[in-house]
């Protein structure tokens, strides 16, 4: 029997750009998305990535249902570089060439003083890895960020990192992952 991973992405924070690894809180309805996302579902564990957009519900969730928690940073979203925290409407004003080769090519053409997209992906799967490391049988919830389940996505479905701007990730959406996948460097 395999470990039944489902990812959750964390819910709305009212800012309006990249957000990356800028460790922003939720705000109310953000809240009221993650809560109505959970509602009738179990788990057997928690692990979350330690920005606060996640961290806190995990914190809330895994009290209110006593589910054991883990925090693991790997699961933190993508650095955007440069371009974190910039509204994106700015970026495709300035830098609009830059911003399409970015979502055509993600890998090729990473923003400026970002994280590279190898980085990204081995800190990812090392942290799956280890939730799949977990017994067998167990359902476990990872709550992450919308790059990280587009990237994790597209390892699951053998999809280009090109595809990644395409996959809807909404906040507080759950998207069930059949880990491990082999990772072709």
């Amino acid at each position: 029997m395999n470990i039944e991973i489902q990812l959750l992405r964390h819910g709305d924070t009212a800012q309006r750009s990249y957000r990356g690894q800028l460790d922003d809180a939720l705000s109310e309805l953000g809240w009221s998305q993650l809560r109505g996302a959970v509602e009738g579902h179990a788990w057997d564990a928690i692990v979350s990535s330690s920005l606060q957009r996640c961290a806190a519900f995990a914190r809330e969730l895994s009290l209110a249902r006593g589910w054991p928690l883990r925090i693991d940073a790997r699961l933190a979203e993508y650095h955007f570089g440069a371009w974190q925290g910039v509204p994106i409407e700015q970026i495709a004003q300035e830098q609009g060439d830059a911003l399409a080769r970015f979502w055509a090519d993600p890998v090729a053409c990473p923003p400026p003083g970002a994280e590279t997209f190898e980085a990204f992906r081995d800190r990812l799967c090392a942290a799956l890895d280890d939730v799949a490391s977990d017994p067998p049988g167990r359902r476990v919830l990872v709550i992450t960020h919308g790059g990280a389940i587009r990237l994790l996505r597209c390892l699951v479905e053998r999809r280009s990192y090109g595809d990644m701007a395409g996959i809807e990730v909404p906040h507080a959406s759950l998207h069930p992952l059949s880990w491990p996948v082999a990772v072709s460097a």
